[in-house]
Parts: structure tokens; sequence; C-alpha cells
């Protein structure tokens, strides 16, 4: 058995990293330490301000584990890794995961390329980027091999020379066809360096090309020719346009503000590349309530640029942040060059940051304006159903309906909803079995049998396990169950509880005469409720999913049930007639009164499948 204090004393004076466990062996918080002895004794010291947070992760500790390393900076990436890896609750997590759109000029090829690409290797490879806009890296791509005719095939040279005819984009004045084996590489590289130049920014040269060749064209009275350099010359325009001057150094850098409020921070990055703004990013980061924004922004710095190809020479940061020298050490082992974190108190730089930091504001003011809209549509709404209802609260509901033709292919469905939310992964689908007519209260029945017997046999194992039914997907039971229907549909439910011995509260959800949802009964009496209300408005997006569930479930029985077993019993008809008899009949009743001469018009039906046709259905009546 693991005795902490015991364990305590046998930590190195040595840095490392320490992973704090929970009693189920789960990975609460992961941290680096200069001396482990030291800092992970300082967690069960008595409270010293570390927070309600750390407080309540130091609760759960049941054992941590640590790993020695020979320095902070390999404590440092060791952190990282273990963070990405297992995301421990207790950490300040950097929730996205993104990986950037960048350009890949391929100059170690004979005939390079301008391609996209999503990371950058160690390769011979020139990469622009990264960008921001998947889109605006393609639409560049395709207007750089217009203007510049470079190859966008795979072909590998020189052996493929003269394999092949030139493809379209030969013949549409798009590609030199450096595949024909007769353009000198020397030409081709040319034609690149000028598609690098713009790449770089530099877009003067092709703008007068374009424009003295638009108007030499219109000059000759090659209209349609003038039109083709004009709309080139205002895609080139539009790429430049976007490209806005931040800064005149043309050095690389990233500028990093956040916004913090309550328990949310959001985290503004704008890119800048060669000067230029190329994009800007916002990023959610979680588990921040204890946190100052100096230690947020560093635990992004250190998760984010552990994943990022691409780490730019500067890093301009709204504060500073303790461990900075010793990223920079990091972060220029990885790049590579030298990379430097600033903290600009002047300036235009310093406005950068503070702009990056407004940003991140509006990121955050907007979002909770939606989360709060979200919450009146769904944990608002839920509330209103159970103060309507009398009920304390209502936390899961559960909704059934049955579908059927005629009493054919008779199916049940259950949709759940936590919270106001739609849980779509427990959704199941009932396919009746002990009705066979169109009987919606027996095929109800059969329904809540099922369901809630499996969930009693599902809790009782789970508890022998000694783990918790709620855990479970039918073992965890509604607070409230929704019936399509009125009072004889909540009888049904009520009947099959009490057999059961379970007490759910039930309400049926009643409908007009247009099959709108007009009111719930519950407790033997129908209550109104107030269309405009959000609560009407979940009622209703239950009952549709509801309805929605069975009538696609039963849809599909259709498809593969009710065809198959009526066509392809008849002798000599197989899948490819069955498909004809389908596509020229409207119904299975068209067919049935059919006589033989009208299914002997079907091309793939002959006089005897035809008759065999004939014969089955009214051999059957």
């Amino acid at each position: 058995m693991f005795q902490i204090e015991e364990e305590l004393k046998k930590l190195p004076k040595q840095p490392g990293v320490y992973i704090m466990r929970d009693a189920k062996d789960g990975i609460l918080y992961v941290g680096k330490a200069v001396n482990l002895h030291n800092r992970v004794r300082s967690y069960f010291r008595p409270n010293i301000g570390r927070g309600p947070q750390i407080d309540k992760m130091v609760k759960l500790i049941d054992r941590f584990e640590y790993i020695v390393t020979d320095s902070e900076l390999e404590a440092l990436v060791l952190e990282n890794n273990l963070i990405k890896e297992y995301r421990p609750k207790y950490n300040t997590l950097l929730k996205d995961d993104k990986t950037y759109p960048y350009i890949k000029v391929t100059l170690g090829e004979a005939y390079p390329r301008v391609l996209f690409s999503r990371e950058m290797k160690k390769d011979r490879s020139r990469y622009f980027g990264p960008y921001t806009s998947a889109a605006a890296v393609k639409d560049t791509i395709e207007l750089i091999n217009r203007l510049y005719g470079l190859r966008t095939c795979n072909k590998k040279f020189p052996r493929d020379f003269g394999a092949e005819r030139p493809c379209l984009n030969h013949h549409i004045d798009r590609c030199m066809a450096p595949c024909r084996g007769c353009v000198p590489e020397e030409a081709y590289r040319e034609r690149l360096g000028q598609a690098l130049d713009f790449l770089n920014g530099n877009y003067g040269g092709i703008l007068r090309e374009l424009e003295e060749k638009m108007t030499e064209a219109s000059e000759n009275m090659e209209f349609e020719e003038a039109i083709r350099y004009r709309e080139l010359l205002a895609s080139v325009r539009s790429v430049a346009q976007k490209q806005k001057i931040t800064d005149s150094d043309g050095e690389d850098k990233d500028i990093i503000a956040l916004a913090k409020e309550g328990t949310d921070a959001v985290v503004q990055v704008f890119f800048v590349r060669g000067g230029r703004l190329i994009g800007r990013e916002h990023f959610y980061m979680t588990h921040v309530s204890g946190d100052d924004r100096a230690e947020i922004l560093q635990s992004f710095v250190k998760q984010f640029y552990s994943g990022t190809p691409f780490i730019p020479r500067e890093l301009m940061l709204q504060e500073e942040i303790a461990e900075a020298r010793l990223i920079e050490d990091w972060l220029t082992r990885q790049k590579g060059g030298r990379v430097y974190l600033r903290v600009p108190k002047i300036g235009a730089r310093e406005k950068l940051v503070e702009l990056a930091a407004q940003n991140a504001a509006l990121v955050l003011s907007q979002d909770r304006e939606r989360i709060k809209r979200e919450e009146g549509r769904t944990i608002g709404a839920a509330k209103e159903i159970a103060d309507l209802l009398g009920l304390p609260h209502i936390g899961r509901m559960e909704a059934f309906d049955i579908s059927n033709i005629s009493g054919f292919a008779n199916v049940g469905s259950m949709v759940v909803f936590e919270r106001g939310r739609a849980k779509r992964s427990d959704y199941r689908k009932f396919r009746i079995q002990s009705v066979s007519g169109p009987d919606d209260y027996a095929c109800m029945k059969e329904v809540l049998e099922r369901r809630f017997l499996h969930g009693m046999q599902e809790g009782a194992e789970m508890k022998k396990k000694r783990l918790d039914p709620s855990m479970g997907s039918f073992s965890k039971f509604p607070d409230l169950l929704l019936m399509d229907g009125g009072k004889g549909q909540v009888n049904v439910a009520l009947k099959v509880l009490e057999e059961l011995r379970l007490s759910i509260p039930v309400c049926g959800m009643v409908k007009d005469d247009n099959h709108r949802t007009r009111g719930l009964y519950y407790n033997n009496e129908e209550i109104p409720i107030d269309r405009r209300s959000e609560g009407f408005q979940l009622i209703t997006r239950i009952q549709d999913e509801a309805h929605r569930f069975a009538i696609e479930y039963h849809r599909s029985l259709r498809g593969k049930s009710q065809v198959k077993s009526v066509l392809d019993d008849i002798p000599g008809v197989g899948p490819v007639r069955r498909k004809a008899l389908m596509r020229h009949f409207d119904s299975l009743d068209a067919i049935r009164g059919a006589s033989v001469e009208e299914l002997c018009r079907i091309p793939e039906i002959n006089e005897r499948c035809g008759g065999e046709i004939y014969k089955y259905f009214h051999e059957k009546n």
C-alpha cells in the first residue's frame, strides 16, 4: 500500500517531473520541478495560499510518482509531452489542438512544385506560413500556378520525360509542361524564382507585367486575353491587400495576449511572417480559476510550441512569465536558432499586444453571451419544465415513440436529453418482437419493459463490480419520462413502472389537431404551456427528435426488410429485377395489381418471370 508520508521522505533533490494520481489511478496533475523533494512535499503542507483548485486536487491524491531528469529543460519537455498525452484534470490545458496550413515549395525536385501542406518537415523544401485560412492558402497556390505555369503533377523527372502527353493544364496555358522533356530547368527555375518573390510579398513586378500585357492585348483588340489579364490583376491585388505590413524589420514573430474572467480564458495569437500579419487565431484555456495571467500565458506557450512545427524568432507577450529564460533555451533548441521572449512596453509593438488582448476579450465576451443564450435554451428550459410540473430537478429526460405502417415492422425509439441537450450516444432503437399488428399501446409496453429491465440488470451487474450504476448507458434512469401522446400512453408507462417497482415521473406530450404540441399531461390533468417559452421549445425538440428517430429506423427496415421479403421470395427475382420493378412501379400495390403483359414491358422481366410474379401475388391472395 502506498504510504504518502513514507514516500515523501524518499523524494530525490533533483530536477524531474511528478505525476499525481487518484484512487482509480487516474492522472490528476503533471508538474515539473527543479527540486522534486521540495516541490512535491509542498503540496502536503498546511494551506499556504495555493488556491481552491489545488486544495481540491490534493484531497484526491491517492499516490504520486516521479521521473528524474538531468536538467530542468529536460523536465520541461517531458512535462509538456505528458500533459498533451494525458490531459490531466487539474492542469491548465490548451483546449484547441489545430494544425495550420503551409505553402510548401519542393526545391529538392528537378522541377519544383508549390503545394499545400499541414506539416513542416526537415527536408529540402521551403515553407511559407503558417496561415490561419486553408481556403486562402489554396487560392494563393492556384493563383501562383496560373501566373507562372508551374506543374501540379506528381511525375518524377527526368524519369518521366515524354512518358505521357501533356495534361489539360498545358493546353489552357497554365503549365509549362516540363513533362515533354523540352523545357530547360533553368527557364523553369526562373519562373519559380518569380513565384518565390510573390510569396515573399514582392508584388510590384508581376503587377506591372500584367498591366502591360492587359494594355497590349486591348490595343491589339484581343479582348478575351485582356479580360484574362484583368482577372489575374484583380486576384494579385486581392492577395496583396491581405498582407498588411505590421513591422518594418521583416522578422517572424507571434504576438500573444489573453483575457480572463472567472474560470474562462481566451488566448489570442497574431501570426506575423516576414513583417506581415498573415492571420490570427484564438485558443481556449480550461482549469484556470486559480491562475493569474502570467501563469496562463506560460502554460499556453509551453503547450502550444511543443506541438507546432514552426517556431518564430520572437514571441511578444502581454506579461513577463516566470520561466522565460528556460523557455527561451528550450525553444531555441527546438528551432535550431535563437528565439526571444519579449514584453514590449512602448510603441507600435506594445499597441499590437494591446490589440491582441482586446480581441481576446471580445471573443470571451461573445462566447459568454452565446453560452448564456445556449444555457437558456437547455438548462434553463429544463428548469422551466421542472417548475411547471412541480419537480425538484430534471437532469435527464427520456422520450419514447412508436412507428409502423399498418402494423408492418413495428419499431420503438428512445431519445435522451441531459441538461437540455440531446445525448445521442444514449439513443436506443427497439424492433418490436411480441406485437404483430398496429397496437401502439402494446408496442410501447414492450419497449418500456425491455428498456427498464435491461437497465435494472445492468445496474445490478455494476453494483457487483462496485461501480456506480449511473455511469451505465441503460442503468442510468431518467428524472422524467416523456411519452409521445396523452393519457393512454402515460397510463401504459405508469403500469410498467408500477410492475417493476420503479418511481419515475411520467408526462405525456399532448398534440392538437394539427399534430403540434399543445400541452403536457401529468398527474391526470392537462397542463397548458406557454408556446413562447424555452420550455415549450425544448418539449417540441424532444418530441420531434423521438419521432424522427423512430421514422428513420422504420424507413431503414422498410428498405431492407419489406422489399426483400416480398420480392426476393419470388422465384427468378434477384437484385437486378427487384430494382427494375421498383423503378417502374410506384409501390408494391402497383406490382401486385399489374398483369403479366404489364410486367413484361420491363426489359429485365421475361415472360416466364412475369408469370412467376403474377402467380406469386395472386396465389397468396
